[in-house]
């Protein structure tokens, strides 16, 4: 059996579970009432709670009269039988709860039309324009699936007006659905709390960051999530190598954890670097939009800019943004010197306005005040 012929098969049990046998175990258990007050936080590629739900989880946890389940786990590092069973498990929760939240594509939850008792809320855990997704997106959902995969959303937030229109369409949701509250995941980046103990610990960490400038870059991957590559890194390596005025901070996607070494910043999560950082270098990852709020000098580096423009595409027009667009590894240093040298601030804080404008420090308030929970 060729490798393609198991992958056809691997999908295609996907799409029985997905399509028949989940909405069964989730009909079996919505017999019963609406449990009032049940609260499931869930996600499918981590095993503990993600970013972007943690400060909803915080604040729900503060509201009297819940009962908060938890389920987030990496199923793709699961065997088949422990993924069935905590797929059962989820599907059973599902159809008693009151309040689902999640924050990435969780196909479980469109897997069959949901009791108007329950209200999923998608945390969409990026924000801004950038790159093609979703239904625009021609290799994202796959051909053969039946229904919307992000069907069942009573609330799917995001970080600005601009982003209404574009989510709507991309994944194909009623009017309504989609609205620009802010992302709760950047409410922490507006305590200077939070801020300054992360850069205390970056610094008693890596002392010999001081009085460097601390360059981080963080990519997004090329690919599948089961067959990611980066592009681009051997460049930054050798750009910034033996330059005593850099301090580079190497952040690679999550995808790559079990194929790369990211030497000493592997246990420090990103959201923990953006305040220590002086600038960013980035490709087309949306960390680019939880940075802007930083309102912090920035570099898109992208050799394959031309041909990612053709297979993918953008929202937006990456030549427009207030950054030096690099295609070359001779170009990145003049690139971030000349950003952070030149780069007039107004430009940064009109550009965090159009794609995070909503996002304030108080979007996880107004997002539980929009499903009636505060």
């Amino acid at each position: 059996m060729t490798f393609g012929t198991k992958k056809i098969i691997k999908e295609q049990l996907k799409m029985l579970m997905q399509h028949t046998f989940l909405p069964l175990v989730y009909r079996t258990g919505s017999k019963g009432s609406i449990e009032k007050g049940l609260v499931v936080f869930a996600d499918m590629h981590n095993d503990s709670v993600p970013f972007s739900m943690k400060m909803m989880l915080a604040k729900v946890k503060r509201l009297d009269g819940k009962r908060i389940v938890v389920k987030c786990r990496d199923t793709q590092k699961m065997s088949a039988a422990a993924a069935f069973r905590w797929l059962v498990s989820f599907m059973r929760l599902y159809a008693r709860a009151e309040y689902v939240f999640i924050c990435d594509n969780f196909l479980p939850v469109a897997s069959c039309k949901k009791r108007e008792g329950t209200k999923v809320i998608q945390l969409w855990h990026s924000g801004g324009l950038l790159k093609k997704s979703g239904y625009d997106q021609k290799f994202s959902v796959p051909a053969y699936y039946k229904g919307n995969v992000f069907a069942n959303y009573d609330l799917l937030t995001v970080s600005a007006d601009c982003c209404v229109p574009v989510f709507t369409g991309m994944m194909r949701q009623p009017v309504g659905v989609v609205q620009a509250t802010g992302l709760s995941r950047t409410d922490i980046y507006f305590s200077r709390r939070y801020n300054e103990k992360c850069r205390s610990e970056f610094f008693e960490k890596h002392p010999q960051a001081r009085g460097k400038t601390v360059v981080l870059y963080a990519p997004t991957f090329r690919g599948s999530a089961d067959s990611p590559y980066l592009v681009g890194e051997e460049d930054i390596d050798k750009a910034f190598a033996g330059d005593d005025r850099f301090f580079l901070v190497k952040k690679l996607h999550p995808h790559f954890e079990r194929k790369h070494t990211q030497r000493a910043f592997e246990d420090i999560p990103c959201e923990r670097l953006l305040p220590a950082a002086d600038i960013l270098v980035t490709d087309f990852s949306s960390v680019l939009f939880d940075w802007a709020l930083y309102e912090k000098p920035f570099v898109i580096f992208a050799p394959d800019y031309d041909k990612y423009t053709r297979e993918v595409g953008f929202y937006a027009d990456i030549e427009s943004f207030p950054t030096t667009v690099a295609r070359r590894g001779d170009e990145l240093v003049r690139a971030v010197i000349g950003e952070l040298e030149n780069r007039d601030k107004r430009e940064l804080s009109l550009f965090k306005a159009y794609h995070m404008g909503a996002c304030d420090g108080r979007a996880t308030d107004r997002i539980l005040k929009k499903i009636n929970m505060i």
